[in-house]
């Protein structure tokens, strides 16, 4: 068993270890991640968000909610805030439910920024899908997000303006998991921006390695214009 003094050491190590995959609480990745040069892939925080727009279906939107946030509440990829639109029609409907799921709601939490991992859920009105997207931008941990939603437009918005790993439409976020991708064994998930992003594979690790063969080759020749590049692909 490792102690923290253990673990300090390590992370000196940068002759020795090319990268760090932390797996446990959120205290451990922090410490790991302020405290070393070594490259790190992992994530500190999974606080997830499922945003449910106004023209949702209100059976799938109670369902997703309730998987996302009772199936597993201390995983990281567990729901942690629910935006509701304003003209949604069914949301005290909805808030019920999720309440008879023994879910406790909060609507006034005292930072947005919180992971629970326990059946306690956020919850927050917003006017429309922008509005939506700029609360999980600024209190999201870019990890995953989901919309709930009709409307394709929105849809499309949602998926390419939230800054995460992962972006659902229509599903729970539960599903942000390597084995559930199909990576096989996960070795990790990661909320960096580069290289690796979100539930990470052996395959996900691999790097590039540039072998070039010459035969007296110089860069002078070709930005003269005397020879031209040639890309093509070759075997072995």
């Amino acid at each position: 068993m490792f102690s923290r003094e253990d673990v300090a050491k390590m992370l000196e190590m940068n002759d020795y270890i090319d990268l760090i995959i932390p797996r446990g609480g959120n205290s451990l990745v922090k410490f790991i991640k302020e405290n070393t040069k070594i490259p790190v892939l992992g994530h500190a925080d999974g606080i997830c968000h499922i945003f449910i727009d106004e023209s949702a279906d209100l059976k799938m939107a109670t369902e997703i909610v309730i998987d996302s946030k009772t199936q597993y509440p201390s995983a990281c990829n567990s729901v942690e805030t629910l935006l509701i639109h304003k003209k949604f029609a069914y949301a005290e409907g909805l808030l019920n439910s999720l309440k008879q799921s023994e879910i406790k709601l909060v609507d006034a939490p005292e930072t947005w920024a919180f992971e629970y991992s326990d059946k306690i859920l956020a919850y927050k009105f917003v006017d429309e899908a922008t509005k939506a997207i700029e609360h999980i931008n600024k209190y999201g941990s870019g990890h995953t997000d989901c919309i709930i939603t009709k409307n394709l437009e929105n849809v499309e918005t949602f998926l390419n303006s939230v800054d995460s790993a992962g972006v659902y439409h229509n599903a729970s976020t539960r599903f942000a998991d390597g084995y559930r991708y199909g990576f096989g064994a996960e070795v990790g998930i990661s909320t960096n921006k580069t290289h690796a992003r979100g539930p990470v594979g052996l395959e996900g690790l691999t790097i590039y390695k540039y072998k070039l063969y010459g035969n007296g080759q110089i860069v002078k020749d070709y930005a003269d214009g005397k020879k031209q590049f040639s890309h093509r692909e070759v075997n072995g």
